[in-house]
């Protein structure tokens, strides 16, 4: 008696190699290498200047930083004025323009229907308006300080510098602030494409190249100037500015 043909019930290497294998999620790029670059060096001069204001010790690494941060807002500026479309400032300023429209339609938002697109182009404005604006108060910040180190005016000009530095810090914390919120709204890292500079879900790359190669140059010049300032700083100047203060205020003591 013959028996019949019955398919192998065992899978081929074949196939069960591409059962293995599973499919990448689709993503795709929004934030090229540079302005990722820019935006984190930004913002670890700003944090490091800050945290070194006070005191005469730290004082050479406080203007180092400072400079950085007015080198870097020169670098942005370029890249948004002669970079890619997705990087440049006009489209900023574009969505920036659109806030008074926007607040004039919300009282007629009535409904859910209406309150979701709403609310989505409110929080593409806001964080639009917090990049705007902290890259308008990095001009007057670094100015100042550079007023201040050259010694231009007196106690009013420190308290100029101190202002826009209070203020850069206010903006860059209702950032982080709106940043996590919408992470929550969302239930998404909202942080992470400015970390990766891709986001999850299909469609084309809103940055065609990643110009990666640039980003390291920027990192390069950031990293060759601070090591040019180290160089060239003075041995033991912090503890020689701090001796000066602290004989400036107690100048009766021996």
């Amino acid at each position: 008696m013959i028996s019949p043909n019955f398919p192998s019930a065992q899978p081929s290497a074949a196939s069960a190699g591409a059962q293995t294998q599973a499919p990448r999620p689709q993503s795709r790029r929004v934030v090229d290498a540079p302005t990722r670059m820019l935006h984190w060096l930004m913002a670890l001069s700003f944090t490091g200047a800050y945290l070194t204001a006070d005191g005469e010790r730290w004082r050479l690494v406080h203007v180092t930083l400072g400079y950085t941060l007015a080198g870097l807002l020169v670098a942005r500026v370029l890249w948004g004025l002669f970079g890619p479309r997705q990087a440049r400032l006009a489209m900023l300023w574009r969505k920036v323009q659109g806030l008074p429209a926007w607040l004039k339609s919300l009282p007629s938002v009535k409904s859910a229907a209406t309150a979701q697109p709403a609310w989505r182009q409110g929080q593409n404005l806001m964080m639009a308006l917090a990049i705007v604006l902290i890259l308008g108060v990095v001009a007057p910040l670094t100015l100042s300080g550079y007023a201040v180190w050259d010694e231009w005016g007196g106690e009013w000009l420190a308290g100029v510098h101190e202002f826009f530095g209070n203020a850069m810090l206010a903006v860059v914390l209702a950032h982080i602030g709106l940043i996590a919120l919408l992470s929550l709204v969302r239930r998404k890292n909202q942080a992470l494409p400015m970390l990766t500079g891709r986001a999850a879900g299909p469609g084309p790359d809103l940055a065609r190249r990643n110009h990666g190669l640039l980003a390291a140059l920027v990192l390069a010049c950031v990293l060759g100037f601070w090591g040019w300032q180290w160089s060239e700083a003075p041995q033991n100047a912090g503890v020689q500015d701090a001796a000066q203060t602290d004989n400036a205020r107690n100048p009766d003591r021996d």
